[in-house]
């Protein structure tokens, strides 16, 4: 459990709908059927796959229907958009952090009178 609890996944941003049990990227609007991919940004190689099969685990526990799947050689765990709350919940609870993306506005300039 220890590795789970130093572990940091990132959601990409892209939507995801599953043909021949592979992940294909959706450029639609998302709709019900689609999945949301997460990916580890704390480890790579064989022990990225066992967390992220860990972390599969985890949320079957809960009745969580999931995956892990390669996407551009990496593995990441998809899950159906609509479970994507309860999915935040369950991996923070087990002390997994989850990295937001934040837009960076550049500063403003100061008016003067």
């Amino acid at each position: 459990m220890s590795q789970l609890q130093h572990s940091v996944i990132h959601r990409l941003p892209q939507s995801w709908r599953i043909t021949d049990a592979q992940p294909v990227e959706v450029q639609a609007l998302a709709g019900a059927d689609d999945y949301i991919a997460l990916q580890l940004l704390s480890h790579d190689g064989s022990s990225a796959w066992d967390i992220m099969r860990a972390l599969q685990q985890t949320l079957n526990e809960i009745q969580l229907e999931c995956f892990v799947a390669e996407w551009q050689g990496q593995p990441c765990l998809f899950v159906h958009r609509r479970d994507e709350s309860a999915t935040n919940c369950r991996l923070k609870n087990i002390g997994v952090a989850i990295a937001e993306h934040m837009a960076v506005q550049p500063p403003q300039a100061s008016v003067s009178n």
